[in-house]
């Protein structure tokens, strides 16, 4: 049997880039997966087929987790569909490279929109409706370890999330739910290459002990050993997933 045979898994923001590969990790494993989006609906669907070609099952669902009443929208489809849900992926955000005094207000709503807000409220949600022994999974970012310019509203948003699911490991572990953090450093997305030149790249490689930038596989199968019944004993910790930049 698979290891995540019987489980559903949601994944926030899983269209593309890390979030489409956890995803497929978490498929071949055995869970069935919900696959969300807010606009790419044809890269949503690409993934879903994907999963089912490999002999997976996955379910696209169109919500936008800024908003409390699209996430609860995104729990009922899964458990409308698969009467329960035991994992719980926060992926879904936004990047902003400015430095702090260039940053506007509404850039910075933006911000804590995407990055904070959506992991509230998915956490929130998933205090009474993710099952006994559940996992949860915050990607954060290893930018909260270091002090680069340009990255001020950003490394604040996800230093924000870490302490939600610290706090949320805390408060669901009576019901053998373990939450924990995945930190990546750069990996290679398109949320990550967008405006930076082939310099930056190879700057940012040269900071990884292992002198390359990560790929999105990197990431998944850290998130499959977290999500696993064999890291049961693994919650509330923040694991820098980052070739060794910090």
């Amino acid at each position: 049997m698979k290891a995540l045979q019987g489980k559903v898994a949601i994944i926030t923001g899983s269209s593309r880039g890390i979030g489409a590969e956890i995803a497929r990790t978490l498929a071949a494993a055995g869970a069935k997966v919900i696959i969300n989006y807010v606009a790419r609906q044809q890269d949503a669907e690409a993934v879903c087929a994907a999963i089912t070609a490999a002999g997976g099952e996955a379910l696209a669902v169109r919500a936008d987790v800024r908003k409390p009443a699209e996430v609860r929208k995104l729990f009922d489809a899964a458990i409308e569909r698969y009467t329960r849900v035991d994992i719980l992926i926060n992926n879904a955000g936004a990047l902003l490279y400015k430095k702090i005094a260039d940053t506007s207000d509404e850039e910075f709503d933006r911000i804590l929109s995407s990055n904070v807000k959506s992991v509230f409220y998915a956490l929130r949600e998933a205090a009474t409706r993710l099952a006994d022994g559940g996992r949860v999974v915050t990607l954060s970012s290893t930018i909260t370890r270091l002090m680069l310019p340009n990255y001020g509203a950003y490394a604040a948003s996800k230093g924000a999330v870490e302490q939600l699911t610290r706090i949320f490991a805390r408060e669901a572990g009576a019901r053998g739910i373990t939450a924990n953090i995945v930190s990546p450093g750069p990996v290679n997305t398109e949320l990550f290459t967008t405006g930076k030149s082939a310099e930056d790249i190879k700057r940012m490689a040269g900071m990884a002990v292992l002198n390359r930038i990560g790929e999105p596989e990197d990431i998944a199968q850290v998130v499959l050993v977290l999500v696993s019944v064999e890291a049961g004993w693994i919650t509330g910790q923040n694991i820098g997933a980052n070739g060794g930049i910090a």
